[in-house]
């Protein structure tokens, strides 16, 4: 069986690809197709202010067309609502879902010099860093991760944070510094995990992907989605979230940030493994009862 997985051409999302297409290619003959969306033409600062789908819209496009068989993403990347006719039909095993630290000197977080420059351009990992270091300068880090470690090493920062699961995939676990624990940084929605999508269509291609799947990594996705989705946030707002399975039972922690740090609202639950998205739902009100709108609304302010 011919199948063609198509997916961003950054080395990250080529190193995701490969993985997929490791997983598939004992009961199928794999094309990996990677493409050049248009989130990838804009700095991330111009997509991010433009929208969400700008790094999966032309997959997505391409996977609706019949260009590609199966979609690749990071599940982070996707929007809390899929185009008509597109779904999650697998998330395979999940990688460590943990922020990182790294470091010029190897230096953790808590041992930074004041005035110390650390370099992120995501919101949420900007709030939850001044929160707990209000005497750090945060400032944006474009650019793919090779770039970004690049541009660390050269002194433009002194510490960046990243994902744990982009340096697992790349093989560069050796430059980390400090895994940054939950209760310090928790993780963004999906953050870890892959999502492939195909069409929905009940056939041999459906089937083959549904194999990729490991039902406990879908589950927590679909509670952090479930999340994202009441609280109607996009990947530029400071919205964190992680559901793990503890005991048989999924638990779900959830938290939502004033951009600059400076307040942040968290709430947790427990529920079926079975009904994952009820419990996404239901942490995304206990959210909402607290004041996450109104924090999530500073991110939106102009």
């Amino acid at each position: 069986m011919k199948v063609r997985i198509g997916g961003r051409g950054s080395p990250l999302s080529r190193a995701q690809l490969d993985i997929v297409a490791s997983l598939l290619r004992p009961a199928a003959d794999v094309e990996i197709v990677a493409m050049t969306t248009t989130g990838d033409r804009l700095s991330r600062g111009e997509a991010a202010m433009t929208g969400k789908d700008l790094f999966t819209r032309e997959i997505d496009e391409a996977l609706l067309d019949g260009g590609i068989d199966l979609a690749v993403h990071s599940l982070k990347d996707l929007p809390s609502r899929l185009p008509d006719g597109l779904a999650i039909v697998a998330v395979p095993l999940r990688e460590d879902p943990s922020d990182v630290l790294v470091s010029r000197g190897g230096v953790t977080l808590g041992a930074l010099s004041r005035a110390s420059r650390v370099g992120s351009s995501s919101p949420r990992r900007r709030a939850q860093l001044l929160a707990a270091r209000p005497d750090l300068f945060v400032t944006e880090a474009r650019g793919n991760v090779d770039t970004r470690l690049s541009r660390l090493s050269e002194g433009r920062w002194d510490a960046i944070v990243l994902a744990r699961a982009g340096l697992a995939r790349l093989r560069r676990l050796e430059e980390v510094t400090q895994v940054l624990p939950a209760s310090l940084m928790l993780p963004a929605i999906g953050q870890g995990a892959l999502a492939v999508v195909a069409r929905e269509e009940v056939g041999e291609l459906r089937e083959l992907a549904l194999s990729l799947d490991h039902a406990p990594s879908h589950r927590e996705a679909e509670a952090e989605r479930a999340l994202l989705e009441v609280l109607e946030a996009g990947c530029r707002a400071p919205v964190a979230g992680l559901a793990r399975h503890v005991a048989g039972r999924l638990r779900l922690s959830g938290a939502a940030f004033a951009p600059d740090g400076s307040a942040g609202i968290h709430a947790q639950a427990e529920g079926e493994e079975a009904e994952p998205a009820a419990l996404g739902r239901e942490v995304a009100r206990q959210l909402l009862d607290l004041g996450a709108a109104a924090l999530l609304a500073l991110g939106r302010a102009p």
